[in-house]
């Protein structure tokens, strides 16, 4: 019938339109979703290629702060060792010290003293200097080092970003697993792009800023070691010519002094000796003296009619008064002479102290000092 064959005719028409418009619909899906695959892709390419080149960078910044570390580091060796070696010199100065001031008060704050007392301050100030840039180091590397850990973890996590981007990319449909929810990122936890590079440039300038503390904190401790060891070379340099003008000022008055004791020695000598002559001569003149007295005694007793002041009488009297004088001036002159006998003993006797005492200050300055001192040197920090 005729009603059958359109009826017929309109539903092969309907399903052949059908065909063709669901043509159309895979064929533009499957482009669109080619396309957008292809987009995609391109995204995540370029996405990768940020990720790296901000990988690169934070590479470079991580190896900049390593090494300026182990710069710190080494230099750290060099503070701790240069401290070790203010030790000995702080030992010997003040073993210095202690050994002239058994001597008692003669020698104190003499320039040698006053070199040692510098040099006590000198070596000291550089050892506790020393110590303070041993900390500031210590600080700075431990700087360094919260640096290099955030450059890390944030290098870490890019790669760990890089990895899954790349992942997605190389996604096909014969590659599709069953994905595991390991992350537990939240949605609103998520940083626009300008976020996310932000975060990596405060990291990168947080260790730049280091880097630059570093190299700073560097060239002032290379300055200040170079200025300490010139600084307990010159002192050390000053202390040794005042020890060596000391033993040569000491060394010139005992010599002096023993000169004037080899001239106190026969001149006391003397003196003794004209001591002695000078009681003799007082014995012999008082002997007169005694005779002459004996014999006016006498003459005395001769009759009263025959005393006569005869010119023997005369001389006999002028005997008594000269000899008496005689022996006054005698026993006088044998009193100075006693009294300067005692002052060139004095003088021996302080001579022989104070060359004594030159003897032990020259033993202590050039032996016992210059044994302590002698292998005594700065040394380059």
């Amino acid at each position: 019938s005729r009603s059958c064959f359109d009826e017929t005719e309109l539903v092969r028409n309907q399903s052949a339109f059908l065909r063709a418009r669901c043509q159309r619909l895979i064929s533009e899906t499957i482009k669109q979703c080619k396309d957008m695959h292809d987009e995609h892709k391109e995204k995540l390419e370029r996405r990768v290629k940020q990720v790296q080149f901000l990988k690169t960078e934070l590479e470079v910044r991580l190896e900049e702060i390593n090494v300026e570390t182990e710069e710190l580091i080494t230099l750290q060796t060099r503070v701790a060792k240069a401290l070790e070696t203010t030790a000995e010199p702080l030992r010997v100065t003040r073993l210095c010290l202690e050994e002239r001031m058994k001597l008692g008060l003669d020698l104190l704050q003499d320039e040698v003293d006053l070199e040692l007392l510098n040099e006590r301050e000198v070596i000291g100030g550089v050892a506790s200097a020393l110590q303070q840039l041993a900390e500031e180091i210590t600080e700075q590397i431990r700087l360094n080092r919260s640096a290099k850990y955030i450059l890390e973890k944030d290098l870490k996590e890019k790669s760990e970003a890089q990895h899954v981007d790349t992942s997605c990319s190389l996604i096909t449909p014969h590659t599709i697993k069953q994905p595991q929810l390991t992350s537990t990122h939240q949605q609103s936890l998520a940083v626009t792009p300008k976020q996310w590079e932000y975060v990596s440039d405060v990291n990168m300038a947080k260790a730049e800023e280091q880097k630059s503390n570093s190299a700073s904190l560097k060239a002032l401790v290379e300055s200040l070691l170079e200025q300490m060891f010139a600084d307990i070379q010159k002192q050390l340099q000053a202390t040794a010519a005042a020890f060596r003008l000391k033993v040569q000022e000491l060394k010139s008055a005992k010599s002096q002094m023993e000169e004037q004791l080899a001239k106190i020695l026969p001149e006391l000598s003397s003196q003794r000796m004209i001591r002695d002559d000078l009681n003799m001569a007082i014995a012999e003149v008082e002997e007169g003296l005694l005779k002459a007295q004996a014999q006016q005694t006498l003459r005395n007793q001769r009759p009263s009619k025959e005393l006569c002041h005869d010119q023997a009488h005369a001389h006999l009297l002028s005997e008594i008064r000269k000899l008496s004088a005689s022996i006054t001036r005698l026993r006088k002159a044998l009193v100075q002479s006693e009294e300067k006998e005692r002052a060139l003993v004095r003088c021996q006797l302080e001579l022989q102290r104070s060359i004594s005492f030159k003897a032990s200050c020259l033993y202590t300055d050039e032996v016992v000092c210059g044994q302590h001192r002698e292998a005594l040197k700065a040394c380059k920090f």
